[in-house]
């Protein structure tokens, strides 16, 4: 399977989101990354459902949703609910990982879950058969625009030997400081899946970066 590329629409201009929804559905790119953080979880606040089910109208490949929340279970319904097809929780947000996996499954959606930079792999050995999408957070979350952590290409590797070793079918997403210079290595290193927020949205042709993170 060739790599995916996300483009975060958190990156995009809320000043005319439609425009840029058009974009990513007429680009090579596959999924849409859709951050959603309650300024508890991490100090920053986004959107919520009625912007999230305004995007599904309009976009025509998969929702990849972020939760960068606290009690992400009591919610999981209502982002079924919004058209989410993937949706992904914090491994440090779960009381109860296992269960939380099976809860977003039940509701047939795949179930991702994303590690903070500081946590290590080793929290994903009793779970990672039963998980669709890894999000290794290659930055601290809650903001856009931050620096890479370079950490995170032996993070990866890592990882990738630990799916093997477990037999899982779960893909390797990198969340944040994804760009031009650093995005073949990742691959490289064994990821699947790029999210891309600012070197998307803050090029000068998004269209043309998009197809150069694909290749």
């Amino acid at each position: 399977m060739s790599h995916l590329v996300a483009p975060s629409v958190l990156s995009a201009n809320f000043a005319n989101l439609q425009a840029d929804i058009e974009m990513i559905n007429n680009s090579e790119a596959d999924w849409f990354h859709v951050d959603v953080m309650d300024g508890v979880f991490v100090p920053n606040i986004s959107f919520g459902f009625p912007v999230i089910k305004a995007i599904q109208k309009l976009a025509k490949k998969p929702l990849d949703v972020h939760l960068m929340i606290v009690n992400p279970d009591q919610y999981a319904q209502a982002f079924k609910d919004v058209g989410t097809e993937i949706l992904t929780v914090h491994i440090e947000a779960c009381n109860h990982l296992h269960r939380s996996i099976q809860n977003i499954k039940n509701l047939g959606m795949k179930a991702g879950v994303a590690i903070n930079p500081h946590t290590s792999i080793n929290s994903l050995e009793d779970t990672i058969a039963e998980i669709d999408l890894i999000c290794l957070m290659s930055v601290n979350p809650g903001f856009g625009g931050q620096k890479f952590i370079e950490n995170t290409y032996d993070k990866v590797k890592a990882l990738k030997a630990l799916i093997e070793r477990k037999n899982s079918k779960a893909l390797i997403e990198i969340d944040g400081g994804v760009d031009l210079n650093n995005y073949k290595k990742l691959i490289d290193c064994g990821a699947n899946v790029l999210v891309a927020g600012n070197t998307v949205f803050s090029s000068k042709n998004p269209t043309e970066t998009i197809s150069i993170l694909k290749k």
